[in-house]
């Protein structure tokens, strides 16, 4: 009589991972987030705060596109 062998089955292939969300997105949806709350933000301050973040990742955006398109 023979012997039967048991083989294991291969693993399904797993779903291809979600792409990354890219830093340069990210910037573009936060500073459009900004663009958004900044009308209905009431405190003096916390409006000053939130333009200078608005200001600041708008410089970043702009300075990667710049290096981007310069080389």
């Amino acid at each position: 009589m023979g012997q039967v062998i048991a083989f294991r089955r291969p693993p399904e292939p797993s779903a291809p991972p979600e792409p990354a969300l890219g830093l340069m997105s990210a910037v573009d949806f936060a500073l459009r987030d900004l663009a958004e709350i900044m009308p209905h933000i009431a405190l003096d301050s916390a409006r000053a705060q939130a333009e200078a973040c608005r200001a600041m990742l708008a410089r970043a955006f702009d300075a990667e596109v710049d290096a981007e398109f310069a080389d």
